[in-house]
């Protein structure tokens, strides 16, 4: 009679169970393909601060002109002061002070990498992701160079666009620790909460409500 020189290791058996049933699970439920390269890649379009994930390409303000005026100025202006309800997209630092600071590129954004990663998968407003890697690029150059941080004939690309030094680079600070600052009641305490007011009472949720129904009809 055979029998096994060793027994099998308690890992192996649980790796031969956890197969089993991921196929018997396959044959219940009959749902879901295996996810290709190109479907993952196209989900994968992150770009982070330092530039990792911007693609091949290129553009100035002078070539990316055209292609903000025909898919940027309708909502954002041609010189990106915004129009109705959408964002200006110019400004400078000073726009921050006061009670009721105005975040836009100029004074807010922190990378010129996170104005490219928006436009790629954001806009335009009801055609995301439909511009070329070289639109972006011009369109990214043309908004910094309204708000004066690049010269018209600049050139981006994957390499010098993460160069580009923002009027806001040093206004954030690297989260550490706990934000919780808070001490827990020893003495004294409240023993019950009372609800005052409710969201859907007030006049914010019939105002989103009202925003909702606009853009509803907007994309009718």
């Amino acid at each position: 009679m055979f029998r096994l020189a060793k027994p099998l290791s308690l890992s192996v058996l649980l790796l031969l169970s956890a197969c089993d049933v991921q196929e018997q699970q396959l044959r219940i439920y009959d749902f879901g393909t295996p996810v290709s390269e190109q479907i993952y890649a196209n989900w994968d379009i992150d770009i982070g601060p330092d530039g990792a994930g911007l693609p091949a390409g290129s553009g100035s303000a002078q070539s990316g002109e055209e292609a903000y005026i025909s898919r940027c100025a309708y909502c954002h202006g041609e010189f990106g002061e915004g129009l109705g309800r959408f964002p200006e997209l110019v400004g400078t630092p000073e726009d921050l002070i006061g009670e009721s600071p105005t975040k836009n590129v100029g004074s807010y954004w922190p990378y010129a990498t996170t104005l490219w990663d928006y436009i790629n998968r954001a806009m335009p407003f009801g055609n995301a992701q439909s511009l070329s890697a070289d639109e972006v690029y011009g369109i990214t150059a043309y908004i910094l160079s309204l708000n004066n941080i690049i010269a018209e004939d600049k050139v981006l690309d994957a390499k010098t666009l993460p160069q580009v030094i923002m009027p806001n680079r040093e206004g954030f600070i690297q989260a550490s620790g706990s934000d919780i600052q808070a001490k827990i009641c020893m003495k004294n305490c409240v023993k019950e909460v009372v609800i005052t007011s409710r969201a859907s009472e007030s006049q914010a949720s019939s105002s989103a409500k009202e925003k909702e129904k606009e853009i509803g009809n907007y994309h009718r």
